[in-house]
């Protein structure tokens, strides 16, 4: 082999590590009602050590060890959108738990939800450069439960590229889908003027929506979003067929979305095909003959689990 062959094939090699280091991922997870132990001013009354749950700082601890190493199957994300969190304090724990997270940022708003959750994202400061951030409020057409989350918004530079993220947690379908989809539209609505004063004022900025939309995607609301950008998550990306199993069935109600631009060139970017519904076997256990999420409580009985949504992420490429 002679010495030119030789130095070629390094060059190679050294070319195919680079890129390899340089991948990353952004994610979301819906943790699962992440709420301390202590009683807060919100309607916590549930996860309390006096409870019928039982919730206490052993179980606390317990719950941030389980969402570390769900965190560390995702692929060390440089943005991991987060949804059922109690408050700032829960998810810094999260990190402050962490191995090898420690030194990632929060980005949180109060949100006024009855249930007292919201939605949180945690950034590496080491990639990205936090700009501003600022959450999306909307009222439900609902005189006895008009709130709901939040959707948060940050906006991230990276060298010469500007990205901008956005974390939902849409209204539940409780009363019923077809009952309860108008909240979710209004939820999309909210989301996608947002999106389009992005694109007016700002058409380069690379925009990643994520979140748990409680609806699958064929359905309204997600579809109002689809039309401005493009779903990353589909049932064809997970094993299962979905985030979320329903009596039996698997579907996706966990989304990641991009604009189009967010595949195209720049000091990040987007790897096409690339989404993934993570489901490593710890996260996964069996109910009733099926293969479903393996949960933290099923009712007031206490399960050791993790979630009952399965996370998702995009790969990135990083420059």
């Amino acid at each position: 082999m002679t010495m030119k062959l030789l130095f070629a094939l390094s060059i190679i090699s050294v070319t195919f590590n680079s890129c390899a280091q340089n991948t990353r991922t952004i994610g979301f997870y819906n943790v699962e009602n992440l709420f301390d132990t202590i009683d807060g001013p919100n309607d916590d009354k549930d996860f309390l050590p006096n409870a019928e749950s039982e919730w206490n700082a052993e179980k606390y601890l317990t719950k941030l060890k389980h969402l570390n190493e769900v965190i560390d199957s995702m692929g060390s994300p440089i943005i991991l959108g987060m949804c059922e969190v109690e408050n700032k304090t829960v998810v810094e724990d999260i990190f402050k738990t962490s191995s090898s997270r420690k030194h990632y940022e929060i980005v949180h708003y109060e949100s006024p939800d009855d249930r007292g959750i919201d939605v949180a994202l945690a950034f590496d400061p080491t990639v990205l450069t936090l700009n501003q951030s600022g959450t999306l409020r909307f009222d439900l057409d609902n005189p006895e439960h008009p709130h709901t989350r939040d959707i948060l918004w940050a906006k991230f530079v990276i060298n010469n590229d500007t990205i901008v993220a956005m974390v939902n947690h849409w209204p539940s379908r409780r009363g019923g889908q077809v009952e309860s989809e108008p909240n979710r539209i209004k939820a999309a609505a909210q989301g996608r003027t947002f999106i389009d004063s992005l694109m007016r004022v700002s058409p380069k900025t690379k925009i990643v929506f994520m979140g748990d939309l409680n609806d699958y995607p064929d359905n309204m609301a997600p579809k109002l979003i689809a039309e401005k950008l493009q779903p990353m998550i589909s049932k064809e990306s997970g094993k299962f067929g979905g985030t979320y199993n329903y009596r039996g069935e698997w579907d996706v109600l966990d989304h990641i979305m991009i604009s189009s631009n967010f595949q195209k060139g720049g000091s990040i970017k987007v790897v096409k095909k690339s989404g993934k519904i993570l489901s490593p076997d710890f996260i996964i256990t069996e109910y009733k003959g099926d293969l479903v999420p393996k949960r933290n409580y099923a009712g007031s009985k206490y399960l050791d689990g993790y979630s009952d949504h399965l996370p998702v992420t995009i790969d990135v490429n990083l420059k």
